[in-house]
């Protein structure tokens, strides 16, 4: 036989099974397009043009690299949807007479049709919506300036170089399985899984095991720097709870409902838990995805959202002023230079200065028990951090001169006297201090911030310590500071008011004066400056979050569809004996919508539960990100749950008329 035979064969075979094939070319060429438009933004040159280039190159980079994993694993999983739907359709060619051989020169044929098919129209649309992506991009991040978008013939290499190594590795796979398995093996192909599945307790155990320690530090966990190392291992509990509870924990409750027999011995309900239990060992798997791939979207675009959404009120509170300038371990002259320098430049540009704080700290790392004990001893520190992240706090030390003065009091304090403040979730009870082997009188405590309008006020847990003089700050910071910081600082922040040009122009100034006047020893920071850096590194982590959200809803959008044309092949001949014997469609619909609804809606109640036991340790990892705003957070996420519900209805509706359509 020639190989043109075996192409018309092939092209037969794809034509035949288009129902199955054709959503799999397709996600092949969206996966494909969407992999070429990412890499090609990625080496676009132009956006070295912008401020904060670099992290959002690694944004990017880190995305295309998702990207290429997902499209391994994606592809590899839904070819074996296609596989075992076929292993009866190869067993009937063996059995008419075409050997082995016959039948891998066919599938290398499909293979082919599908690479060439797949690489064509996937890089096309790749270069033709590049661009488009490329423009949305730059308006996520509010860059001014258009850039040039323009072919990347790297991005084309590397994405034909890696899609023909997933084609060419499920073709291996597929040769395998079909040169391993004897004809009457492939006749049954479709039917492998009959055998009612056994409970498997141990299994049930540990996935509400595992599930509930997943819940526990998700709900548990109090402290914004721990969620960072916890949020992983709660997502690793959380996946394998998932997987063990659909997998054995939904056999266990199949076989309790059976044994009810005012439940189970309704037609609707015998009909689809005897269905379900036999096929869900194999469902469950396909329900775990689509649960664990719905959750991955809702907390990827929530989460995106948010942080783009709630720009403004990140910067506020990461830049409670608008401006601020910190002068590290000052020389004589320079405090009264630097309040010299902001006067001049405000007068010049005729604004106002309103808000101003002007205070001298010492700031070191430390330990604190959650009782009377700060220890500052960077050894100690740096040995116990990894261990212990949630006792790492931040000292920070001013005078009760300043304290005054920004807080509008008078307190008197001797030198064996001190005021302390805990921004974080440990309170300070104690009436003493011990602080470097010193033990002082705590005159006032509080959990509130000491410092009105300051970045003193951050999402980092600082312990504030208000002491009588600059003497005391300094003998312990030179102490345990860090060499090149083992000095005081000097802050000026503040307001101004007037048109916005000239606010811009007189900041600008000082910032520049500064620098020339002053040196390096002066630190300036302009809250607009850094608003355009947040955007475009925010408005990078919401182009990666749609982007691989749209991944992972294309993903749990196949599984749907597959897993509804699979049992529905599978469930046809049950339901047409059920006719059989006397049921009408009536009664078939009515059990089909009981089981459908029971299979594909379990996975979104499991991904919602997720995230909204989730939710509290995404509120923390945001912190660290400087979103402290929870009701925005709470409502960008409600916003992302109604709509993902609304599309995954939509995608059930259609899907399940094509269940039906097969069954009946």
């Amino acid at each position: 036989m020639s190989i043109a035979f075996y192409f018309k064969l092939a092209f037969t075979n794809l034509k035949k099974n288009h129902k199955t094939y054709i959503p799999y070319l397709l996600t092949c060429i969206i996966t494909i397009m969407m992999f070429y438009c990412l890499s090609a933004v990625a080496r676009n040159s132009g956006l070295d043009q912008m401020n904060g280039s670099e992290s959002l190159k690694v944004i990017l980079k880190y995305a295309v690299w998702v990207t290429g994993i997902f499209a391994a694993v994606f592809l590899f999983y839904t070819n074996s949807f296609l596989i075992k739907q076929r292993k009866k359709e190869f067993g009937v060619y063996q059995v008419l007479g075409m050997d082995k051989r016959n039948l891998i020169k066919m599938e290398v044929c499909e293979t082919l049709i599908t690479i060439v098919v797949s690489l064509t129209a996937g890089l096309s649309m790749g270069m033709l919506f590049g661009r488009l992506m490329f423009l949305l991009l730059l308006k996520m991040v509010q860059f001014p300036v258009p850039l040039r978008y323009s072919v990347e013939p790297a991005a084309l290499l590397q994405g034909a170089l890696l899609f023909l190594g997933i084609f060419a590795a499920t073709l291996l796979t597929n040769l395998f399985q079909v040169g391993r398995v004897k004809p009457v093996d492939l006749l049954k192909g479709e039917n492998t899984g009959e055998k009612e599945p056994k409970t498997k307790w141990l299994f049930v155990l540990i996935g509400i095991m595992t599930l509930a320690g997943g819940y526990y530090i998700a709900l548990a966990t109090e402290d914004p720097l721990v969620a960072i190392f916890q949020f992983f291992i709660a997502v690793i509990l959380v996946i394998i709870g998932t997987y063990c509870l659909f997998m054995t924990g939904s056999i266990a409750l199949l076989k309790i409902l059976k044994k009810k027999k005012k439940y189970y011995y309704k037609t609707r309900h015998f009909i689809s838990v005897s269905g379900m239990i036999y096929r869900m060992k194999q469902n469950a798997v396909g329900l775990a995805n689509i649960c664990i791939m719905s959750t991955i979207v809702l907390v990827l675009i929530s989460m995106t959202v948010s942080l783009y959404v709630g720009i403004d009120d990140i910067v506020s509170t990461r830049y409670p002023t608008d401006f601020k300038t910190e002068l590290y371990m000052p020389e004589e002259g320079m405090k009264e230079k630097a309040d010299q320098i902001v006067k001049e430049e405000a007068e010049s540009e005729n604004v106002k200065i309103k808000n101003l704080a002007e205070y001298t700290s010492g700031s070191l790392a430390c330990m604190f028990d959650g009782k009377d004990t700060i220890e500052v001893d960077m050894t100690k520190v740096e040995g116990e951090i990894s261990n212990v992240a949630e006792d790492y706090y931040c000292l920070l030390m001013l005078t009760v001169a300043d304290y005054n003065a920004l807080q509008g009091k008078n307190e008197k304090l001797s030198k064996e006297q001190a005021l302390v403040f805990v921004s974080g979730p440990k309170a300070y009870t104690a009436d003493t201090l011990k602080l470097d082997g010193k033990t002082y009188e705590v005159k006032a405590k509080n959990t509130k911030t000491a410092v009105k309008n300051s970045t003193l006020s951050s999402v980092i847990k600082t312990i504030y310590v208000v002491m009588s003089d600059e003497a005391q700050i300094e003998n312990l910071v030179r102490t345990y500071g860090l060499e090149g910081a083992n000095g005081l600082s000097y802050t000026i922040e503040f307001d101004l008011i007037g048109e916005k040009e000239a606010m811009r122009n007189a900041m600008k100034n000082m910032e520049d004066r500064l620098s020339e006047e002053i040196g390096e020893s002066a630190a300036a920071e302009i809250r607009q400056e850094h608003k355009e850096d947040f955007l475009q590194i925010d408005g990078g982590f919401l182009f990666l979050g749609i982007f691989v959200g749209a991944l992972f809803l294309m993903a749990t959008v196949l599984i749907i569809y597959y897993k509804q044309i699979s049992e529905g092949y599978s469930d046809r001949e049950r339901y047409q004996i059920m006719q059989k014997v006397g049921m009408d469609k009536r009664e078939v619909v009515r059990s089909i919508k009981s089981q459908v609804m029971t299979v594909f809606f379990l996975p979104l109640a499991g991904a919602v539960l997720h995230l909204a036991v989730a939710f509290k340790l995404m509120a923390k990892l945001l912190e660290i990100m400087y979103l402290t705003n929870v009701p925005l957070f709470a409502a960008c996420t409600g916003v992302t749950i109604l709509v993902f519900v609304v599309f995954y209805a939509i995608v059930f509706a259609v899907t399940s008329r094509e269940y039906y359509k097969i069954v009946r």
